[in-house]
């Protein structure tokens, strides 16, 4: 495997939180996504309890803070990423209802079963797995709320071999939306919404911002050639997202839990 082709699990837990700390993202995305996506749900109040898995250094978090009244749990495996958050919090004054923690998603949440008005995670939810995310968070949720998830999706049934190969390597779980839509329900939701981010969400709020990042995390690890090595696979993501963006992206996926006999399978 050349070094441009390694993914971001072929690396030190310890670089990838150096680097991708120096961005408000740590994936695709938009404060306008954000509240798209929120906008599809509905009955939350100040006593809303709310999850946001995954949550890096909370550039999501804060949106969702500034436009929804309610509790937030935020949480993430790199105490560094929950260290920014919560100074983030305190920043925007809202550190008595946004709370940060370090916590694996991997294994059992820290909430208590059916506590939850809104599970949120953004680009994040693929290092449990989407199928099982959905079917493991689930007991977490009241009966009626929301999980909205961002997602890796092929936008077509066929696609060029390299970024086939490139995709499936990462992250084999990557289907069709129509696909994913069928595994939402499956796992006992009811899907309300599905969009996918426009290209700005990656050129403009990922891939510029990390040009930065780049710079300065080469500069703090002069001569190490692992972070040279991370640093060229981040490049590589960009350019074959330029070269067959047509063929991927990611989507947001908005749906409502209910009751399992309200299924027929």
């Amino acid at each position: 495997m050349s070094n441009e082709n390694k993914t971001i699990h072929d690396f030190d837990f310890s670089l990838i939180c150096d680097f991708f700390s120096n961005m408000e993202r740590q994936g695709p995305g938009s404060p306008d996504v954000t509240l798209k996506a929120l906008s599809f749900i509905d009955n939350l109040t100040e006593t809303s309890l709310i999850a946001d898995i995954g949550c890096g250094t909370g550039g999501q978090t804060m949106t969702l803070a500034k436009h929804v009244h309610g509790k937030i749990t935020a949480l993430d495996l790199f105490p560094d990423f929950i260290d920014i958050l919560n100074r983030n919090a305190e920043h925007l004054g809202v550190q008595n209802r946004v709370k940060g923690i370090v916590a694996s998603m991997i294994n059992e949440l820290p909430f208590e079963e059916e506590s939850l008005d809104l599970i949120w995670s953004e680009g994040a939810i693929y290092n449990i797995g989407f199928e099982r995310g959905l079917k493991e968070w689930r007991k977490y949720l009241k009966t009626g709320g929301y999980i909205a998830v961002s997602e890796s999706s092929w936008f077509t049934d066929e696609r060029p071999t390299e970024i086939n190969d490139f995709w499936v390597d990462a992250y084999s779980e990557i289907d069709t939306i129509p696909n994913q839509i069928a595994k939402i329900h499956k796992a006992g939701y009811l899907p309300v919404a599905t969009f996918v981010f426009p290209e700005t969400c990656w050129t403009e709020n990922y891939f510029a911002p990390k040009l930065t990042a780049t710079k300065i995390f080469l500069n703090s690890h002069t001569g190490n050639k692992m972070a040279e090595e991370l640093a060229a696979s981040q490049s590589h993501e960009e350019v074959l997202y330029r070269k067959y963006k047509e063929f991927y992206g990611y989507t947001f996926f908005i749906a409502k839990k209910v009751e399992r006999n309200s299924f027929n399978n």
